[in-house]
């Protein structure tokens, strides 16, 4: 006869006790909104909320900052807080002021609080509370086979990922339709960009790979407005993204690569971050062309001199960088002369990486409708030769590489890397720049791991590749 019953009370999972949240909400009805969704999404997430401060697993208090009276209030309901439970989250318009030295004024009045955001900030107080009070488990998420955390299911192997950081484009280059079919610039907000990269980096990733229509351009949309971050200020803005993401990489021993950097003069403020390590000193940046009439015709936002000049700069900033860029041979009306200079710029400013396409007409773009045309035979031509100066730069920049000593991701690595592997300097981004041919290690203890860094002496170069043993 077979035993039906149920499990023995002792047998059957518990669900985890859903943490408690007080929560104070002082001020405005625009602050009691604020509340409202911070509540809602509590709710939604499964938390409980508590009566009194000693009964909660931590505090949110919800502050005004308007007039003297409230920033009292606020400053004392803080004390308070922390006084009968110690655990304190706070947001609200008193969380974006500073005291007269420019520090925090909650911070200087109340140090021990867990985060402090400003107002509007319903992601970043759930991430707060998320890191200092563990959501319950969510059936509908958590079990989602390959989920990432927040960040969700990724498509690429465990040890990278890609963070999109924006959406669309407020450039009209003539051969582009990007804009008409995403739109102009939306940046997401750095609280939600950070929280992702996070929890990729959480997940396993030791690279993360930045990636938008135009990287330089983020936050330009919102006047670099200031967000929120693990309770801290963190402006909307390319720079202050980097030295953010740098840190949550070191953290996990992981890299940070730059794709799509126009060559704004604000990419300056990078360098010095790559020199230092805290970036990949790697930049992806979609120069198109050299000729100043060329770029004007397809409303490029910089002209090749000043192109030229930047990298120069960089290099000496930087002398580690590696610089891929992308360009177009054939463009309407362009003449040999200007496709000439195209060539010499390449071999000018030595581009490690460079890709070349044939110009193509792309229904709706603007270009279609310049003077004229390149003939489709020369197009590719130009396209052809091209690519063989840029070869001949890639290539001699990559002698230079025999007798060092790089670190590298190992991408694959058959029986433990004992007959070999493939992996990735920081000079190669996936799928679009070469790779380093691993051979069999000389010692014998020496295994590889898919999703692992190993030191790699460079013996040789094999096309775009290049070839070392593992140390």
């Amino acid at each position: 006869m077979h035993d039906l019953s149920l499990p023995t009370p002792a047998a059957a999972t518990t669900p985890a006790k859903p943490p408690k949240v007080g929560f104070v909400s002082l001020g405005c009805p625009k602050a009691l909104t604020d509340s409202e969704l911070i509540l809602t999404q509590l709710s939604a997430e499964g938390y409980e909320t508590s009566k009194t401060f000693a009964g909660a697993d931590l505090v949110i208090v919800n502050t005004c900052g308007f007039i003297d009276d409230a920033v009292k209030e606020s400053l004392d309901t803080i004390g308070e807080a922390l006084a009968e439970n110690g655990r304190v989250i706070v947001t609200g318009c008193l969380g974006a002021r500073a005291a007269s030295d420019g520090a925090n004024l909650v911070r200087q009045v109340h140090p021990k609080v867990l985060a402090v955001t400003g107002p509007h900030a319903t992601q970043e107080v759930m991430d707060a509370v998320h890191l200092h009070a563990p959501k319950p488990h969510d059936p509908f998420i958590d079990l989602v086979p390959e989920a990432r955390g927040i960040a969700g299911i990724k498509l690429t192997p465990k040890h990278y990922a890609y963070l999109k950081i924006s959406e669309g484009c407020n450039h009209r280059c003539t051969f582009c339709i990007i804009p008409s079919m995403r739109g102009d610039l939306v940046s997401r907000p750095v609280g939600d960009v950070l929280a992702e990269a996070r929890a990729l980096f959480e997940s396993g990733v030791k690279e993360l790979l930045v990636v938008s229509q135009d990287t330089s351009a983020y936050g330009v949309d919102v006047k670099y407005r200031t967000g929120f971050f693990d309770g801290k200020p963190v402006k909307t803005r390319m720079v202050e993204l980097c030295q953010q993401l740098g840190e949550l990489a070191a953290a996990h021993g992981a890299w940070v690569r730059l794709h799509y950097v126009y060559p704004y003069p604000h990419v300056d403020e990078v360098l010095p971050m790559m020199a230092a390590g805290h970036v990949l000193p790697y930049l992806d940046v979609p120069f198109q062309h050299a000729h100043p009439d060329v770029l004007r015709r397809m409303k490029r936002p910089a002209s090749g001199e000043r192109n030229l000049e930047r990298l120069l700069k960089w290099r000496e900033a930087c002398p580690e960088l590696i610089v891929r860029s992308t360009f177009i041979a054939g463009f309407p009306g362009e003449t040999e002369a200007e496709f000439q200079m195209l060539l010499d710029f390449v071999r000018e400013a030595q581009i490690d990486r460079a890709g070349c396409f044939a110009y193509s007409p792309v229904d709706g773009a603007a270009a279609n409708a310049l003077p004229d045309p390149v003939p489709a035979e020369l197009r590719e031509e130009r396209r052809a030769r091209f690519m063989a100066v840029a070869e001949e730069v890639s290539i001699e920049r990559l002698k230079r590489r025999i007798g060092a000593t790089m670190q590298v991701l190992v991408d694959r690595a058959p029986a433990l890397g004992r007959k070999g592997g493939v992996g990735r300097s920081y000079a190669d981004a996936p799928e679009i720049d070469g790779t380093v041919r691993l051979l069999p290690p000389e010692k014998a203890s020496k295994t590889l791991k898919v999703g692992e860094f190993t030191r790699a002496r460079i013996v040789a170069t094999e096309g775009h590749d290049l070839i070392g043993v593992p140390l």
